[in-house]
């Protein structure tokens, strides 16, 4: 495992970048034997019967409980809920603790006359920003000198981030690599979103299409290779601040200035090593490494389908042979990002890629012993997903 930066004082200045780039490399993935997996299942809510009406987030909060499992819940800047699951040792084990905490929490929801959209982007109203802090009125200056984007992915959207071990360090590599080239084709399975705020948008994930929107210096795809790590640390410290904390009002910076330019001076003082974890969790890349590998690019699911894309995921990256092998079968769309949040399954590339990766997954989930319950659930949805592409033409093994 990588010796963590344990002896460094959060407080200090960073006086080079090499001290900047060697701290991120010690943190960014905490590796070994994949132990554990958990998930953030976000969503968006609605009242039943009138889905464009606000949400009231006082009355929400007030109507929260403690859950069976102790999932952490936080709000979006939009009012999406987000359940963070404690991490578990089996997929099965995962799927009993955040189906508990989701049954207990929408109970709790429908007490306050809402419910879960269970889409990935909000079908019924136009974004509008419900919770205020200076962080978020930061983010909204930023991404608005960009385009309207920001704004529908900060109120409007709502994503499943299945979060994974890293790995031994000698797998590290084809893992990082696989978490990304599997991201096409997995996003187009589990599309979710095209319909927003009322308008079809002729997106299979209209989603990932307002992510598309903001700055790949934030938000795209971080260079896979040989040394993740220090790829991570270079694509960190090239970013664009988002926002400084300081006392009075404004965290504004501004625009052009990254993490690197502040470490030169850029803003007078320099950053301290709090200043760069904080920069680290304004950072959203497709795959985000914070000691474990975030997935971000799925959509959410409706009801309990948030296991599905969860349990193919860690079936693709269970171990060295199955990595290798998912890689080659996902070989011919690796890359097509905005193909696959434009057209899903329809894709003719993802189309002929899909089935045998998913298949592989089935198998493996099988060898490992998931339950016979969950694991056909899991292939009761994966097919389900197929006909609804292509009816009649998808027979999982």
């Amino acid at each position: 495992m990588q010796p963590l930066a344990h002896a460094i004082d959060a407080g200090a200045e960073i006086g080079r970048i090499e001290d900047a780039e060697g701290y991120i490399a010690s943190i960014c993935f905490k590796t070994g034997p994949p132990a554990s997996i958990g998930v953030e299942v976000e969503h968006i809510l609605h009242h039943p019967g009138h889905p464009t009406r606000p949400i009231d987030l006082e009355a929400v909060t007030a109507a929260l409980a403690p859950l069976p499992h102790d999932g952490g819940v936080s709000f979006g800047p939009g009012g999406q809920i987000s359940l963070a699951a404690r991490p578990q040792p089996s997929l099965a084990r995962l799927h009993a603790a955040v189906n508990a905490d989701l049954d207990r929490l929408g109970d709790l929801l429908a007490a306050a006359d809402l419910r879960i959209a269970g889409a990935g982007i909000d079908p019924h109203r136009a974004p509008r920003r419900l919770v205020s802090s200076r962080r978020y009125h930061a983010m909204a200056a930023f991404f608005a000198r960009r385009s309207g984007d920001g704004r529908a992915m900060m109120c409007s959207t709502a994503g499943l981030r299945p979060v994974l071990d890293a790995g031994p360090p000698a797998q590290l590599a084809a893992r990082w690599a696989a978490a990304h080239e599997l991201g096409p084709t997995l996003l187009a399975v589990f599309a979710n979103s095209p319909v927003f705020a009322g308008r079809d948008t002729g997106w299979a994930s209209a989603r990932m299409r307002t992510w598309y929107g903001i700055d790949p210096a934030r938000a795209g795809t971080v260079p896979t290779g040989p040394d993740p790590a220090a790829a991570w640390a270079r694509y960190a410290l090239r970013a664009p601040l988002l926002c400084v904390r300081r006392p009075g009002i404004s965290w504004a910076v501004p625009p052009g200035i990254t993490f690197a330019d502040w470490i030169g001076g850029a803003l007078g003082s320099r950053p301290t090593y709090d200043d760069l974890d904080y920069h680290l969790g304004t950072l959203f890349p497709l795959v985000r490494p914070q000691g474990r590998l975030q997935v971000r690019y799925l959509d959410a699911q409706p009801g309990g389908d948030w296991f599905v894309p969860v349990a193919v995921l860690a079936a693709l990256l269970g171990d060295g042979p199955t990595v290798d092998a998912a890689r080659d079968l996902a070989a011919p769309a690796a890359g097509r990002w905005i193909e696959a949040a434009r057209y899903g399954l329809t894709d003719a590339v993802i189309a002929a890629t899909a089935p045998p990766l998913l298949d592989l997954a089935l198998r493996v989930l099988a060898r490992d012993g998931l339950p016979a319950p969950l694991l056909d659930e899991v292939g009761a949805v994966v097919e389900r997903r197929f006909r609804r592409a292509w009816p009649y033409l998808y027979h999982p093994r």
